[in-house]
């Protein structure tokens, strides 16, 4: 939002004030300098600074906080334009203090809650606006923040434990390119040297190691454009509807990691639609809305699958069953729950059985992880070592 500055003298006469206002637009500006009783001299829009940050600079962990703070303010009977106003003033998060106060002021000057949010796409989901304005045109605001709430939380702590997950094996193998770099650049030269001054026959696996070491030093800028141009080039083509389709089949065909994937996507899916139809958001909207969210682009196309079979008339269950992703307890279940109407609180009962399902996942990714890095290091590492003692030992047996 643009930030104007100001000269205005007041209507009963008086000394000039100045100040800045974050509104849309100049005529706002005049039109709050005249509810002030001022009469404007000067209003100039302030040139926007250039900003080095990148994103919103709001986390996801800030906007469950505001939501359940703003939940309970408005379920303890406390007003909107109040809340919203406590809100502003105590937020730490100055990205999300700004946007508060913006929404504040279209509050104020008249839109509804869900339309002042929905300027703000980046920080507030089509998810979430489409909840609020359930909530506000049902006159039960305060309960579809509260359990708003609660879905922010249940998923994103759903995201941190995916995240978790993929912190140690991405440390290992850290590690282990760490540790090849350093003995192809620093250790294997030296016995390079010292092999060459005594001029013995080096067996194949040294020889490689060598290969490689001096490959490494010549042309480490090509290693680094190599890298760099990999991966670069599968975030292209991850970008195209092809490439996302294939990558996001490939993740789930993985034998440990894409069976915790698969989860953490039912786990998604039904908390996600099950709260928006709880909250009163038409099926065909929801399951929209759902597929935005799903992460993966096979879980898209069979949610919006099953959107083009309601609209025809049909069930949900029919598409899922035919991706083949969602398992069979899961499409009985929606099944079931569609046939007695209580289709949101069966994804409820799924949400929370698949919660506890991701948490085993997880548990045995990092049990299988752990022997498997462990062989890995032992392999690279060790294998470089015991491929540089081999003439070594080849001189020991010639002098014995």
């Amino acid at each position: 939002m643009p930030t104007f500055s100001y000269s205005a003298r007041p209507a009963s006469g008086g000394e000039m004030q100045t100040g800045e206002i974050d509104v849309p637009t100049r005529d706002a500006v005049l039109a709050q300098l005249h509810r002030q009783k001022l009469i404007p001299v000067s209003v100039r829009e302030k040139p926007k600074q250039l900003s080095l940050s990148f994103g919103t600079g709001v986390s996801m962990r800030d906007v469950v906080i505001f939501t359940r703070q703003f939940a309970t303010m408005i379920n303890a009977g406390l007003p909107l334009v109040q809340s919203l106003d406590i809100l502003a003033e105590q937020t730490e998060n100055q990205a999300l203090r700004k946007t508060i106060a913006d929404v504040l002021y279209d509050v104020e000057s008249g839109h509804t809650l869900a339309d002042a949010m929905a300027k703000h796409p980046k920080v507030f989901t089509e998810l979430y606006t489409n909840m609020v304005a359930a909530g506000e045109a049902g006159g039960i605001l305060d309960t579809i923040l509260l359990r708003l709430a609660t879905f922010l939380e249940k998923n994103d702590a759903l995201v941190r434990k995916i995240k978790g997950a993929m912190i140690y094996p991405g440390v290992i193998f850290s590690v282990a390119a760490i540790c090849v770099v350093v003995l192809l650049v620093f250790v294997i030269p030296t016995f390079q040297g010292m092999f060459a001054s005594a001029g013995i026959p080096l067996p194949l696996p040294t020889q490689i190691v060598i290969g490689m070491s001096a490959f490494l030093q010549a042309f480490w800028w090509a290693c680094g454009v190599a890298i760099i141009g990999f991966i670069f080039g599968i975030r292209q083509f991850y970008k195209t509807a092809q490439g996302e389709l294939l990558l996001d089949k490939f993740l789930l065909a993985m034998p440990i990691l894409g069976d915790l994937q698969r989860k953490a996507a039912v786990a998604r899916f039904t908390r996600t639609l099950g709260t928006l139809v709880a909250s009163g958001v038409s099926i065909l909207e929801g399951l929209e809305i759902t597929a935005k969210t799903a992460g993966n682009r096979v879980i898209h196309d069979a949610v919006m699958g099953s959107r083009a079979s309601i609209a025809g008339g049909e069930t949900i269950s029919g598409p899922l069953k035919e991706s083949g992703v969602f398992p069979p307890m899961v499409v009985q279940m929606i099944n079931v729950g569609e046939q007695t109407g209580g289709l949101d609180e069966m994804l409820s009962k799924i949400a929370d059985f698949y919660d506890d399902e991701v948490d085993t996942a997880v548990e045995a990714l990092l049990a299988a992880l752990e022997p498997i890095m462990i062989v890995v290091l032992g392999v690279i590492v060790g294998g470089m070592i015991v491929s540089m003692y081999l003439p070594i030992f080849d001189m020991i047996n010639a002098v014995s």
